[in-house]
């Protein structure tokens, strides 16, 4: 693992235990420029672990917490006229940020959730006709409690396909529980919010993880998994596009972080729930109850030839 991402990752699993496969997601969305979301119920870290990797690079970073009554201006900004210049003066909203933290989106209604869409697939925002780009890394890592609790919208598709990973934090078993205790227990338990890595280093980070070798084989790979999710007779519709290129950068990230010199199959197969999963739907939606995209997902990927040379 290369220094600086074992540095990060280090520091994620340091102070939120038991989320070794969580932080390691979100580097790879952090090193793919792809924006994540986190589910769960309240409570286990979701949060947290998007504030530890915030305050571990050096980068502008924007917490949001969505709410019913929150305005599209309040994430994106607005324009007012300022009489003593004579003219209109924008002010900046969160998303103008490296890393913007959309903290229980499925909070908000879903005007505002639309006003994420276009900064997140583009890196821009328009504002009263007028369109301001937004810097790089730009990363959206937002936060969803569990459908189904009080007071959440669900998120529209074209918004959800425009995040390249998704994941769920589980609730810790007993063992973890007590190793969080004895964590917590000591005085003066603090996270160290020091910046672990400069923008310049993690853009330099990005630009290697994109010059991996993802040769012709591994890329027929990709597509032909995609393509057979969508034409599963369980599924209605499939990947998009976007979701087939982002699985190539994200395995392109993923292993980067695991140090290999290409991208192989394995790392495809690995990141292809997280990926994928999310954008997919079931025909009948009864079987999301029993596991059914998983299902389908697995029967996929034991049935898509696997290349041999990679």
């Amino acid at each position: 693992m290369h220094t600086q991402i074992k540095a990060l990752y280090d520091n994620l699993t340091a102070h939120l235990l038991g989320a070794e496969d969580a932080a390691c997601l979100l580097l790879t969305g952090l090193l793919a420029e792809g924006h994540v979301l986190i589910q769960g119920p309240p409570g286990v870290g979701k949060t947290s672990l998007a504030k530890i990797l915030a305050g571990s690079i050096d980068c502008a970073f924007r917490r949001l917490q969505f709410t019913p009554d929150l305005l599209p201006a309040d994430v994106l900004g607005y324009t007012v006229y300022d009489q003593s210049a004579a003219s209109f003066v924008l002010h900046k909203g969160p998303v103008f940020s490296h890393i913007v933290l959309a903290d229980e989106i499925n909070r908000a209604s879903p005007r505002v959730q639309s006003a994420l869409l276009e900064c997140m697939s583009e890196r821009q925002v328009s504002i009263d006709g007028t369109t301001h780009a937004l810097g790089r890394p730009f990363l959206v890592i937002a936060t969803e409690n569990n459908m189904g609790s009080a007071g959440t919208f669900p998120l529209p598709d074209s918004q959800l396909d425009r995040f390249m990973l998704s994941f769920e934090m589980p609730s810790p078993d007993a063992s973890v529980r007590v190793r969080i205790l004895r964590l917590h227990v000591r005085e003066g338990h603090e996270t160290n919010l020091a910046g672990l890595v400069s923008r310049d280093e993690l853009l330099g980070m990005i630009a290697e993880a994109r010059r991996l070798t993802v040769n012709e084989n591994l890329m027929q790979y990709i597509g032909d998994i995609c393509a057979a999710l969508h034409a599963h007779p369980a599924l209605i519709g499939g990947p998009s596009p976007r979701a087939t290129i982002g699985l190539m950068h994200a395995a392109r990230a993923y292993a980067y972080i695991n140090g290999a010199p290409a991208v192989y199959p394995d790392h495809v197969k690995e990141l292809v729930p997280y990926l994928l999963r999310h954008r997919l739907t079931l025909a009948n939606r009864q079987d999301h109850t029993q596991g059914g995209l998983e299902r389908v997902i697995r029967e996929v990927l034991d049935q898509t030839l696997v290349p041999t040379k990679a």
